[in-house]
């Protein structure tokens, strides 16, 4: 496989380029530095809070591009913009149905911070693995000063089954994406990986044949698509893999890190 062409590289983080214990490998950092010597440029691309894949990724933090709130937000030579935020009526809207669905936990996901109204210890102790700025309120449809870019909901069983059914009456509205096993993101209705990634990528001067992508649940499918090299990861969901051209072995496996050393020994 010819990998000589590639300038951009795109990761998902959960379940992507961080395993089980939601960490970054030592394997991957050196990669990196091999990437940035040979002009290829990466992109964090992520459901997770800007904070928390920053936290992640420190020490390159300054040398790459990240996506976060899947796509709300951008960070890029050196910026960090609000792509695309929901209304205080478009968060009223969504907790007030949210909060009529069993067994679910809603995040409202800002610039500033992350909230969350619960006090459930099991939850937070989850909830903790992907926010790094958190703050506990009374109620959610009260917050204010700050940019709304998401409403993250969490489910101990799956999102999938429990929450996204009891969803339909918004999803004209917004966009819903099922993230992960027990992850689920309201948005506003343009928002998505593809939306900020299209901004890098001609900003870069970079098409999708000279683009490489991992992924591995359906927030990722849109992303797959804008890169001829795209990989889905052996966990991944099927519709990821159904969408994806190539699998590779799952994020416990260094199903990233194995593509990359393929990529950087023909470079």
């Amino acid at each position: 496989m010819n990998f000589s062409n590639i300038k951009l590289v795109v990761s998902d983080m959960d379940g992507t380029l961080l395993n089980s214990q939601h960490e970054v490998s030592e394997r991957f950092l050196k990669q990196f530095q091999q990437m940035k010597a040979k002009g290829i440029h990466f992109v964090a691309a992520s459901g997770r809070q800007f904070q928390s894949i920053t936290h992640k990724l420190s020490s390159i933090q300054d040398d790459i591009s990240v996506i976060a709130e899947n796509g709300a937000l951008m960070q890029h030579n050196g910026n960090t913009q609000v792509l695309l935020k929901l209304s205080p009526s478009d968060v009223n809207t969504c907790i007030s149905l949210l909060r009529q669905v069993k067994g679910c936990y809603p995040v409202l996901c800002g610039r500033k911070a992350a909230y969350i109204e619960s006090k459930d210890d099991a939850f937070i102790s989850e909830f903790q693995n992907y926010y790094s700025a958190i703050q506990q309120v009374s109620d959610l449809t009260q917050v204010k000063d700050d940019d709304f870019l998401k409403i993250a909901v969490f489910h101990f069983e799956s999102t999938e089954d429990f929450v996204y059914p009891h969803l339909d009456s918004i999803l004209e509205q917004f966009q819903v994406i099922v993230s992960g096993q027990n992850w689920l993101d309201i948005s506003h209705k343009e928002a998505n990986k593809v939306f900020a990634l299209k901004h890098i990528q001609t900003d870069l001067g970079v098409s999708p044949e000279d683009t490489m992508v991992f992924g591995d649940y359906n927030n990722d499918i849109e992303m797959l698509k804008l890169a001829k090299f795209s990989y889905a990861m052996a966990n991944a969901h099927p519709r990821v893999k159904a969408t994806a051209k190539y699998t590779t072995s799952s994020n416990d496996a260094y199903g990233v890190e194995n593509i990359l050393e393929l990529l950087l020994s023909g470079r």
